[in-house]
């Protein structure tokens, strides 16, 4: 990892830019996936360093660079430590989210609803409404079963074999929509656009069909 410590360092740094350095290095979203500790983190490491503002004045210049740069390094490997095995975890345990539940709004209705979600810029909200339209959609043309309980990850897949012609894009979206879910990623208006113009995609395109899609090896053992 980079460290990032400033090109030109200062003749003489003081307790405030050794501080701002700390801060600018675990800024960063990656030391925050466990928050608690690493709040402790960096008020040891600004701790440690009021300290060694208070003692510069008999302190070397390049001693107390070094000292700084070295607290900067250990709060950096504390933090890999912290967060590595969290974001492992929480890896593992996520699963694709259902799409529908108990949702049994029209496909009419649900683009209705995304289009007036994206008119208020609630484009996250808009977005998990466009998928379901697509998926809905799909139902309708009797491309897809009719099945509540459907993973976003289940319902792209079965999509993607039908329709092998936009199948990678139907799976990125199906991405899309876990990643929105799980509070991941805050959808923005290109977003929106996208999946729009895959819906029409989508709608346009033909569809092989189950005895094809299977003998290709399209369909996925359940």
């Amino acid at each position: 990892m980079r460290l990032r410590v400033p090109v030109e360092v200062p003749v003489q740094p003081d307790a405030e830019t050794a501080r701002q350095w700390v801060r600018e290095e675990l800024s960063d979203p990656i030391y925050h996936e466990s928050e608690s500790l690493l709040d402790r983190l960096v008020t040891w490491v600004l701790e440690q360093l009021d300290r060694l503002g208070q003692a510069a004045s008999g302190v070397d210049v390049r001693t107390a660079l070094v000292v700084i740069v070295g607290l900067v390094v250990v709060g950096v490997v504390i933090a890999l430590v912290v967060t590595g095995p969290v974001r492992r975890a929480r890896a593992a345990r996520r699963t694709s989210r259902s799409v529908f539940t108990d949702d049994v709004r029209t496909t009419a209705q649900l683009r209705a609803s995304a289009d007036a979600l994206a008119a208020q810029g609630l484009w996250s909200e808009a977005v998990l409404d466009r998928f379901r339209a697509i998926l809905r959609s799909l139902e309708d043309r009797a491309l897809l079963d009719d099945r509540p309980g459907r993973t976003a990850h289940e319902a792209a897949d079965e999509a993607a074999a039908r329709l092998p012609d936009v199948a990678a894009d139907l799976v990125r979206a199906g991405r899309l929509f876990d990643d929105v879910c799980y509070g991941e990623l805050q959808a923005g208006p290109d977003d929106d656009a996208w999946l729009r113009e895959l819906d029409q995609r989508a709608t346009a395109t033909r569809p092989v069909s189950a005895q094809v899609a299977a003998a290709t090896g399209m369909v996925r053992p359940r």
